[in-house]
């Protein structure tokens, strides 16, 4: 199906729908500030539909041709009420939420959020520790404090950036994304930014940033974790093991690609080759498996 568009929180979400209309619907939500159409996602989709789901991708707030929203808790707290009107929007009703990198993060806050909507949560490359969360304030929100600080909202409209581009990239994939800063304002983007920080602190009872471990008790449907790479620091091995522990009930399984897959494409893309989730979907069947349990 052809990208759809509905408004939720008074801006545009870009989403569609792949595989067979009758089938069970899987939000796939990948990591970053990265589109859905970036390399890898597409791939696990149509691989999920293969297997008869139906697929909910989405261009959440602050990635591809979605507008840019600023609010919230933080930016994963933005984005689950987004998706739980979204799926009010487009008359979806339950759904098994599935999401790796900061995607993960987004799909386990969803779940905490909107437990009615959430049939199984399915989750991988998970974020957290010290180095990985300190790493993540560089990513998507220090630049964006020194440059509105300095340079105002019009400084903000220029800022290039990693993990999906950033501003200036979302300005260019949808026109009205600089208008809708300027509405905002430089005032209003620094006060939600330092908010946003505040997940990126690491935190003695936060094992994901952003999330405080008593909120795991929320969760309460099936739930898969997939375990981080040994030398994995973006997607640390122990916060895997510290997740599952927190899920009631969840299960722990080997990673269904090699065990160093996040440093070879990490290595890749630098390079100029590949994706940083090229490799996702290489979890199909096991991501089948548990769905059809």
């Amino acid at each position: 199906m052809a990208d759809q568009e509905v408004e939720v929180n008074g801006g545009i979400v870009v989403y569609e729908l792949i595989g067979p209309e009758d089938g069970e619907v899987v939000v796939v939500t990948p990591g970053g500030r990265f589109s859905k159409d970036y390399g890898g996602v597409h791939e696990l989709a149509n691989a999920l539909a293969e297997g008869g789901k139906r697929v909910l991708l989405w261009d959440r707030p602050n990635c591809g041709r979605s507008d840019v929203q600023v609010f919230g808790r933080s930016e994963s707290h933005m984005r689950a009420q987004t998706l739980g009107q979204l799926l009010e929007k487009i008359g979806i009703d339950r759904v098994v939420a599935a999401g790796g990198s900061g995607g993960a993060r987004d799909m386990i806050v969803f779940t905490q959020l909107y437990p009615e909507k959430v049939r199984k949560l399915l989750t991988w490359c998970i974020v957290g520790g010290t180095y990985s969360t300190m790493s993540l304030a560089g990513v998507y929100i220090m630049n964006e404090l020194r440059t509105v600080r300095s340079q105002g909202i019009e400084g903000v409209i220029n800022l290039g950036g990693v993990a999906g581009g950033g501003w200036a990239a979302l300005c260019e994939a949808n026109p009205r994304n600089a208008d809708r800063l300027r509405a905002i304002g430089a005032e209003e983007f620094e006060r939600v930014m330092t908010r946003w920080l505040d997940a990126f602190i690491p935190k003695p009872n936060e094992s994901i940033p952003g999330v405080p471990d008593w909120e795991f008790d929320l969760i309460d449907v099936p739930t898969l974790v997939v375990r981080g790479g040994e030398r994995d620091y973006d997607h640390p091995k122990r916060t895997s093991f510290e997740v599952h522990a927190l899920i009631k009930g969840s299960r722990l399984v080997e990673p269904p690609w090699p065990e160093d897959a996040w440093e070879q494409a990490a290595a890749a893309t630098g390079q100029g080759r590949g994706a940083l989730f090229d490799f996702w979907q290489l979890g199909a069947p096991e991501f089948l498996k548990f769905i059809d349990e």
